[in-house]
């Protein structure tokens, strides 16, 4: 239960964050990412100011140069006159829990900067490259103004792939000579890409791969209806079978954060692409998305909460370890504890 007073801290801390408190808003970061009853009754102001900007995550496999880049997007971005916020998840150790949150470090020329803001969170042990509170940091500082929000995954190679249900595009990084081909596609990353972009584009391979990568890109991909957004906008003949999921068709771009080269043509490219988004039904489908996995994670919580509250932990147990003694099946498990909810015991 939310008290009385922790209600009306959380909505001074969001009344303070609207109004261009950074401390406020960095205090109110860290409730969401405690996941405190204060943050949960920020967000419920917070949400309604929510869904200007654009949200651009930035995946790839460690070492491919996320963090570099992120820099030098923030540059080009305050070049242009807009603002830019950046949640940047570093991994947790799994031995002190801890993490070394070094984006700080790269990035710390823009530290003074008023159009930037910087959060680095540690992943605390979750899977898929985001930490579990990213998408609610996005939607506070969404409602804070910012007009781009960078969410640089924690570069974990083959599990990546959650950044796509939070961003409205996704841009994944490979390097040159990035070895098998299919170890890329494998890797799933590729298939959610809405931008690929080859970094250290200085170093020997580079164009090659970026040219092996568009004609793979090219092969796989199938054509859909008339007017339908596709990665970076291409648009094919009618499609025979629509009712199936397709591939998208992402640019391939070639990068070099270190000097900025092909940076102000990867900005244009996310510019593009938000601008497909907008044709297709005002982007509802993408952000429809995002809010179904954000509710269905706030519901499986919820309920795996009522399960441990004090009247039901007993039986909660109970069940759990009749699973592990195999008296009872996972199945049969979920059943039953999904009953004893509904009736309340």
């Amino acid at each position: 239960m939310v008290t009385a007073d922790a209600a009306a801290r959380a909505l001074e801390l969001a009344e303070a964050a609207l109004a261009g408190d950074r401390r406020a808003l960095a205090r109110l970061l860290t409730a969401v990412e405690n996941r405190t009853w204060v943050a949960e009754s920020a967000l419920r102001r917070l949400h309604p100011a929510a869904g200007r900007a654009h949200l651009v995550g930035i995946t790839g496999a460690p070492g491919a140069g996320k963090s570099t880049l992120v820099a030098a997007l923030i540059g080009e971005i305050r070049r242009s006159g807009r603002t830019v916020a950046v949640i940047a998840v570093d991994p947790s150790s799994p031995i002190t829990g801890g993490a070394l949150l070094g984006d700080r470090v790269r990035m710390q020329s823009y530290a003074s900067d008023d159009g930037v803001f910087i959060r680095s969170m540690a992943s605390r042990g979750h899977a898929g490259g985001l930490a579990a509170s990213s998408v609610a940091s996005a939607t506070v500082l969404d409602a804070a103004g910012f007009d781009l929000i960078l969410l640089e995954t924690v570069g974990t190679g083959q599990s990546e792939v959650e950044v796509a249900a939070a961003a409205d595009t996704t841009v994944v990084l490979e390097a040159p000579e990035m070895g098998d081909e299919v170890q890329a596609i494998k890797a799933g990353l590729l298939e959610v890409a809405d931008i690929v972009v080859v970094n250290k584009g200085d170093r020997p391979g580079a164009q090659r791969t970026a040219a092996e990568l568009r004609a793979m890109l090219t092969v796989v991909a199938r054509p859909r209806l008339s007017g339908a957004v596709e990665g970076g906008g291409a648009v094919g003949a009618p499609d025979p079978d629509p009712g199936r999921p397709h591939p998208k068709r992402p640019e391939v771009l070639v990068t070099t954060a270190m000097s900025g080269e092909g940076v102000p043509e990867l900005l244009a490219a996310i510019a593009r692409h938000r601008e497909g988004l907008g044709a297709a039904e005002g982007g509802i489908p993408v952000r429809r998305a995002r809010a179904a996995a954000l509710v269905w994670a706030l519901l499986g919580d919820r309920v795996r909460r009522k399960l441990e509250y004090p009247d039901l932990a007993a039986s909660t147990a109970e069940t759990l370890d009749a699973v592990a003694r195999h008296e009872l099946d996972p199945y049969a498990a979920a059943d039953r504890l999904l009953s004893r909810l509904q009736a309340g015991r």
